[in-house]
């Protein structure tokens, strides 16, 4: 019998692993030999949109959909709730088609009925399905995933893309929780992020290349692979410099995106430790999504491991913020870094200007 697709996922997720090769090896943080502040004030508080979070760590969507990926969520959920994490689930779009495989997403409330829980569906959804989406599982946000090269790779994949941007605005619009618009692991560009913005979208998980590699996924369930799409997309680093640059960006018809509009962004594709996570926050993300770390801890060490190695990141991006002089994350935001290697010269090509955040000031307020 056929494995479902949900957890063939899973299986070449923790069998190919991740590569590592986010990015972040090209930023480098510049020490402060007078950080003016102490490790017991640093706080961990966040916003992403109108979410107010004790942590920028988020367990990010990984799966659902079997009966057999019930156990996951199970212990994620209660990782989630033990660290006070906020978490999303896999994409719900099974469940909707067939409601025997709910409870494989509704677990994650049932253990954590307090936590802050984010639905996901693919950009086909419309808005009747983004309200069943989120009435399964009390979801307080929706992420809608945006993973077109998965699809075309994967043999049972959509073909057709069209009409993407204008069902995410009908949601955005209408569904009465925030919004949350990710890639799946090729990265997010300016121009996307502006097309989102000017939608409405006021929240992007830029989901770089350097994490689950969703593209060598597929190709290892196809018959005839096509492994040379497996490097397709940006890394983790690229994408959200590539998203920063879109806050403003003027659009084909050169009129500039309200500079009051405000994007909460979250950095995710190949996050595995604090310095990952803390390098993210410099470049301006919000929040940080991890999941196949998480997961590969889960699966080789159990749920008491996986409380251990969060609560280790936690106290370790403290130590990073003290030793940066930022007692908050939106004071990482001003700390200055230097942006090299490949990174760097993607951004040239670009005309994005990564030589400003080595001149930030952070160390002078």
């Amino acid at each position: 019998m056929r494995i479902p697709r949900k957890l063939e996922h899973v299986h070449h997720a923790l069998q190919l692993g991740q590569s590592g090769d986010q990015g972040f090896s090209d930023i480098k943080l510049i020490p402060n030999c007078l950080p003016e502040t102490s490790l017991r004030l640093i706080s961990l508080h966040t916003q992403i949109g109108e979410l107010k979070l004790s942590s920028p760590i988020v367990i990010n969507a990984m799966t659902g959909g079997a009966a057999e990926t019930e156990e996951i969520n199970r212990e994620l959920a209660i990782a989630a709730r033990e660290c006070g994490l906020a978490m999303a689930v896999g994409s719900q779009m099974s469940a909707i088609k067939n409601k025997e495989v709910a409870p494989s997403y509704q677990i994650v409330r049932k253990i954590n009925p307090k936590g802050i829980i984010f639905g996901n569906l693919g950009s086909e959804a419309t808005l009747e399905q983004a309200e069943l989406a989120a009435e399964m599982i009390q979801a307080d946000g929706l992420q809608i995933h945006l993973n077109v090269m998965q699809e075309l790779i994967m043999p049972e994949g959509d073909r057709d893309f069209t009409g993407m941007l204008e069902r995410i605005h009908i949601i955005v619009q209408h569904l009465q929780i925030p919004v949350i618009v990710k890639e799946v692991g090729f990265g997010m560009s300016r121009e996307g992020a502006a097309a989102l913005m000017q939608a409405g979208v006021t929240v992007i998980d830029v989901g770089g290349f350097g994490g689950t590699n969703f593209a060598a996924i597929e190709n290892a369930r196809r018959d005839v692979q096509m492994n040379w799409l497996n490097d397709w997309g940006c890394k983790t680093s690229i994408a959200l410099l590539e998203v920063m640059d879109a806050i403003p960006i003027r659009s084909a018809n050169s009129k500039a995106i309200s500079s009051d509009l405000k994007l909460a962004i979250i950095g995710s594709g190949g996050i595995r430790g604090s310095l990952e996570a803390c390098k993210a926050l410099t470049l301006g993300a919000s929040a940080v999504g991890v999941a196949g770390a998480f997961l590969r801890v889960l699966r080789e060490q159990g749920t008491a491991a996986l409380l251990v190695h969060i609560d280790e990141m936690h106290q370790q991006l403290k130590l990073l913020m003290t030793a940066l002089g930022a007692s908050t994350i939106e004071k990482l935001w001003n700390t200055p870094i230097v942006i090299t290697g490949d990174t760097a010269a993607w951004c040239g090509a670009r005309g994005i200007d990564s030589t400003s955040y080595a001149k930030r000031t952070g160390f002078h307020k």
